[in-house]
């Protein structure tokens, strides 16, 4: 599910030279830990089975990355690193040579070959195959014929295999961040046994990575994921522990419950409940810093008071009407950094000040007055009440919702409420599906680094996280001259004027930054944070049983 943290990419590109030694940032080996030990983290139960072309979200995906590694890995600032990969290379940003390491293995013995890539990138795009990743293979040519509606093509003819490792990808059109994206898991090796029975694949996957499913039945649903570390696996993410345990809860709080208790080891985010006091609870055992992810509000165009540009003008309204300063202060704590736009202050590109910005600054009064045009255009239907949609399992959403929905009471006269969903799970089932009856939170953790990943697969027509159903053409072409851009700076000046269209027409209302706010019990240590604010499991350490 993304300008680039890697080099800069003109005439001939290569990731060849990306040394293997650079990453291993973000905290030093602690001699002490039980490499067998296994360390239990924090979960919530996946959307859909464990196949990494179907995976859009956070619960199945940070299982799916500890299973499985493709060409690139990111270090913790988001540069790649070769994994899989002995080279990535082209001459003109179009047509790329993919070497792949040979000798290496899936964790149940079948060999890693250029096929592989090739046989699942294939997957993944086919309209047959109805995967939620299959936006991510567009920029390949042939995309368009296999992905159809109705097509029953599965093969793109962008791709090549050479032979066992090496195999060719020819673009539409150059892309600029191509190199970066193949770190995401949208992009890893499925083995060919995957493709006899991909449902039973997805209840136990196999992969190369730095863990693997310690048994047939490890997924106990709603309840935990069992992973062991791999021995097979040799790469830059080589595991310092046993194995991890995802606990796979209801409610936020509980977790922490369990942290406070040393009865989990790593919490993801600490509760928003929790946030006043998390650095007395756990002393120095947390962290607390920014990553690549933002907060937004969607609101679907197919909703009747929210199309046209009456719809477009209340949904400026709705983000004038909030004042964002006050809930990162009151509820958060000041762990979050209101929001200008819709990236992320850590990319390379990011600028606090765009054209349009000015609509996510508080103006209660000029919210008023777009409120007041949008009803002489088309009056508000109020028999039609603005829910906004959470989820209740993971992330502690509840409290700054309800503020959220008391401000745009109390700014605009709206009757607005939360909706609480019991799972991630199922809020993302009706987003997808195309049955919200009112607004859902949706926010955004960067699948590789790059402004692009932020606006690509949540606005762009047809991308499975277009939870709004936005459709601009003028957007789209942005974002095509953005990608086929020289340079990163040429580059970095297309996408915002995208995210500027975007602040404009407000397809999502852009919230706050988020930052990742990490504790981890007494048992472990060695625990960082990456980029998009995800522990690097592999680097943590624990103490024997």
């Amino acid at each position: 599910m993304r300008i680039s943290r890697a080099s800069k990419i003109v005439g001939v590109a290569t990731l060849a030279a990306l040394s293997l030694a650079g990453c291993g940032g973000g905290g030093s080996s602690d001699s002490s830990g039980d490499a067998n030990a296994v360390i239990t983290v924090d979960g919530a139960e996946p959307q859909n089975p464990l196949v990494p072309t179907n995976t859009a979200e956070t619960g199945g995906g940070n299982v799916v990355e500890q299973i499985f590694n493709g060409l690139v890995s990111y270090d913790e600032n988001g540069k790649p690193v070769n994994d899989l990969a002995q080279s990535i290379e082209s001459k003109d940003n179009k047509t790329w040579t993919i070497k792949i390491k040979p000798g290496k293995k899936f964790s149940n013995g079948e060999k890693v070959t250029a096929k592989n890539f090739v046989d699942s990138w294939n997957y993944g795009a086919a309209a047959k195959n109805a995967q939620q990743a299959s936006t991510f293979f567009e920029p390949i040519k042939g995309y368009d014929e296999v992905s159809g509606e109705g097509s029953t093509a599965d093969k793109m003819s962008g791709l090549k295999v050479v032979d066992d490792t090496t195999f060719t990808v020819e673009l539409v059109e150059p892309q600029s961040d191509f190199p970066q994206r193949l770190g995401y898991s949208a992009y890893v090796p499925m083995p060919e046994s995957a493709f006899k029975d991909m449902k039973a694949f997805g209840e136990n996957p196999v992969g190369y990575g730095p863990y693997k499913m310690k048994a047939k039945g490890a997924w106990q649903h709603n309840t935990q994921i069992e992973l062991v570390k791999n021995p097979d696996y040799d790469g830059p993410e080589k595991a310092q522990n046993g194995g991890i345990t995802f606990k796979l809860y209801q409610n936020p709080d509980t977790a922490y419950q369990d942290l406070l208790a040393n009865n989990l080891d790593v919490l993801q985010q600490i509760p928003t409940s929790a946030l006043a006091n998390y650095k007395s609870d756990l002393s120095d055992r947390s962290s607390d810093k920014p990553y690549a992810g933002i907060q937004t509000i969607a609101i679907p165009y197919y909703l009747d008071n929210w199309k046209g540009e009456a719809g477009k003008l209340r949904r400026q309204a709705l983000s004038l009407a909030i004042n964002r300063e006050e809930i990162t202060k009151v509820i958060f704590h000041e762990t979050r950094k209101p929001a200008t736009d819709f990236t992320a202050p850590v990319l390379e590109g990011y600028k606090d000040q765009l054209p349009g910005s000015e609509n996510t600054k508080f103006d209660a009064k000029k919210a008023k007055e777009l409120w007041a045009q949008a009803e002489k255009i088309q009056p508000y239907n109020k028999s039609q009440k603005l829910t906004i949609g959470y989820n209740a399992d993971v992330g502690g959403h509840k409290k700054w919702v309800d503020a959220v929905a008391n401000q745009l009471k109390n700014n605009l006269g709206v009757e607005v409420e939360g909706k609480s969903y019991a799972t991630f799970k199922e809020a993302r089932t009706d987003a997808n599906a195309g049955k919200l009856t009112g607004a859902i939170r949706s926010g955004w953790q960067a699948d590789y680094p790059s402004m692009y990943n932020f606006m690509g697969p949540t606005f762009s027509k047809g991308a499975a996280s277009n939870d709004s159903r936005y459709d601009n053409p003028e957007f789209q072409d942005l974002l095509k001259q953005g990608l086929g851009a020289k340079d990163k700076e040429q580059a970095a000046g297309k996408f915002q004027e995208a995210d500027s269209k975007l602040l404009e027409d407000m397809p999502s209302i852009p919230l706050w930054y988020n930052q990742a706010n990490v504790g981890w019990s007494e048992n472990v240590s060695n625990v960082t944070t990456s980029w998009n604010g995800v522990p690097m499991y592999y680097k943590v350490t624990k103490q024997g049983s």
